[in-house]
């Protein structure tokens, strides 16, 4: 029996009669499920080297590719006085591993096609449950009412090659299990897990699975998550070059500010493997795998990953890539990433007391350019389908109203599960083709409070011409948990202060898109008629000591004019880390007095000088 959208009770009937017909508990089925992809099916996603369907049944034809550093125009290090070309370098073709190949195995036992499997959600539950129960007959266990006797079971269906990956995993699932959980799905179908407050964990399951047990050198990561050290490339090169990262002492020398998000546009391995190699041109702190949330640890937080595109930026944050695909959302971002990388985030902001919030937790595709000519090329990962409302309530820091329905400031916040906006460009085989109807955190901005209006222009993305609708344009969207000054409101529609333009959005009483977020604002001081806008906060030439080149403070091509506001994230120190040398003796950070704050200009943050503007609350 399949299950239909059109009947909002056939997704948990499905996951009854799969059980039921597997010898699965319920429970144990459902709580699989909702680590893999939250009981969504992603209907039209994913290709055909991806995860599908409520089990996230994998089928990886081809299990190349590198990392996004290497496409693109951007200078991973983003430092003109040390610039690097965008990296060429790919991983080389690499065996299928068996946690991307399930859908064969779930195809053997059910006898359903790899066809039906990926489109039909009942029939890619029943592969999963036919997998699990094929783990627990391998395993030796009985095929048991009670939940805790599927431990083992469970922990394999991870896929993971580590013992701590398997086991943070299935303790996940025993959690959700325990505590239950109820949820519409991204085609309407309301799903139920009942608590199971007694349920029980046999551990001991775990161990016949001979699982690995990684390095774990000092690895900067909470105990309760499943992490490796697999140390990123560090090496004297030819003509005194040297690569992939400098060596630092952070937080002495400069204090950590951000987390950069970003996806890899690869696989975990390739991606791995690229890191570890010091003739590559990108590195980063963290890599977080898809299928069951492990991570590996490349970089200590002391030292300065070249990640993010903007030195400024790199030289005060710590980059976490996640295995996936930005135009392929959900199907990789799976609730055991989220989960693993939420709880990383969290130790790494409490250890380094950086907010919680997204102007400090930021996607790459929020970093800004640091000159005019790097705008253009700069990355848009991890995209619109990177559910940040979700990804902070995991946190402990969900986004909450401040304010009554006329404040002054908004924050970004639509329904995850049924905003849909449109996109193209989902399918790099045919780029112009739509998109599918898929979930996601942004809202369109446009000229007009009408929905036939053009979208705003940004005139650094697009000198020339129009913003895009392709899901690889940030132009003109706003994103979950980014704060924006009001502009205007009119009917269901409101305004807010981007990119020097009032940008309208739908935002309906009835269905809002954003929240009352009051709070402090710049705008330009009285007799300013424009200010500057940066892409780092660099100190005063008067700062540099004789043997340190002057890093010029050059505005962007944008324009801040008064009677706008927006949003302040808080101060920036005037702060530039000279690093150019493989050795870090010569490395020295030159503090500035001028004082600068982070404010949300456009999809990317900014920086103006604090003399250039007043502070006000709205």
């Amino acid at each position: 029996m399949s299950a239909h959208a059109d009947d909002p009770n056939d997704r948990q009937q499905a996951f009854a009669q799969a059980a039921e017909q597997y010898k699965v508990p319920e429970s144990v089925l459902l709580g699989v499920s909702y680590l893999e992809s939250r009981w969504d099916a992603h209907a039209g996603m994913p290709s055909n080297d991806a995860g599908f369907g409520p089990m996230h049944l994998t089928d990886a034809a081809a299990f190349t590719g590198g990392n996004h550093h290497a496409e693109g125009e951007e200078d991973a290090r983003g430092d003109e006085s040390r610039p690097l070309a965008v990296p060429t370098q790919t991983a080389q073709t690499q065996e299928i591993p068996a946690s991307l190949r399930t859908m064969e195995k779930a195809a053997e036992l059910t006898g359903e096609s790899h066809e039906t499997l990926r489109t039909d959600p009942a029939a890619n539950i029943r592969g999963g449950a036919a997998l699990l129960a094929d783990y627990q007959k391998a395993l030796g266990a009985p095929l048991s009412d009670d939940p805790g006797q599927w431990y083992g079971a469970v922990a394999k269906y991870s896929g993971a090659t580590e013992e701590s990956a398997a086991k943070f995993f299935a303790d996940e699932v025993y959690d959700t299990i325990k505590q239950g959980v109820t949820r519409k799905t991204d085609d309407g179908q309301q799903v139920s897990l009942r608590p199971v407050p007694g349920v029980e964990r046999i551990i001991r399951w775990l161990e016949d699975l001979g699982l690995l047990h990684p390095r774990t050198d000092g690895v900067e990561c909470p105990p309760t998550i499943s992490c490796e050290w697999i140390p990123s490339g560090y090496a004297q090169l030819p003509d005194d070059d040297y690569g992939h990262y400098d060596l630092g002492n952070r937080p002495v020398s400069q204090k950590i500010d951000y987390i950069v998000i970003h996806d890899m546009e690869g696989y975990f391995k390739p991606s791995i493997d690229l890191n570890k190699d010091p003739n590559y041109g990108a590195s980063w702190q963290y890599s977080v795998r898809s299928t069951d949330g492990h991570i590996a640890q490349h970089i200590k937080a002391k030292d300065v990953a070249w990640q993010a595109g903007n030195w400024y930026i790199n030289s005060k944050s710590i980059g976490i890539e996640h295995e996936g695909f930005l135009a392929e959302g959900s199907t990789w971002y799976t609730e055991a990433m989220y989960r693993a990388s939420a709880k990383l985030v969290r130790y790494l902001a409490f250890r380094n007391a950086i907010p919680l919030d997204r102007a400090h937790i930021i996607g790459h595709d929020n970093v800004p350019g640091t000159l005019p000519t790097t705008v253009r090329g700069m990355h848009e990962d991890p995209g619109p389908f990177w559910d940040w409302a979700h990804y902070f309530e995991l946190m402990g820091a969900p986004f909450h109203p401040f304010g009554g329905p006329n404040s002054g400031s908004v924050m970004i916040k639509p329904d995850f599960a049924t905003n849909k906006p449109y996109f193209y460009g989902c399918d790099r085989k045919n780029p112009s083709k739509d998109c599918p109807p898929t979930s996601a955190s942004t809202v369109w901005l446009r000229t007009e409070p009408r929905a036939d209006a053009p979208l705003i222009k940004d005139i650094g993305k697009h000198p020339t011409g129009g913003s895009l609708y392709s899901v690889y344009d940030h132009s003109a969207r706003a994103t979950t948990g980014q704060r924006f000054a009001v502009a205007g409101r009119q009917g269901d529609w409101t305004a807010i202060w981007y990119l020097g333009q009032k940008s309208w959005f739908y935002n309906p009483a009835s269905n809002p898109t954003a929240i009352p977020s009051m709070g402090l604002v710049v705008t330009p001081k009285p007799g300013l008629a424009t200010i500057p806008v940066y892409g780092r906060a660099y100190p005063e030439q008067e700062a540099y000591p004789a043997n340190i080149p002057y890093q010029p403070v050059t505005p962007l091509q944008y324009t801040f004019s008064a009677g706008e506001k927006y949003t302040l994230a808080g101060a920036a120190p005037a702060e530039y880390f000279r690093a150019v040398t493989f050795t870090p003796e010569e490395h020295t950070v030159v503090k500035g007095k001028t004082k600068y704050y982070e404010i949300q200009f456009g999809h990317r943050v900014m920086f103006v000088k604090a003399d250039d503007v007043q502070v006000s609350w709205s």
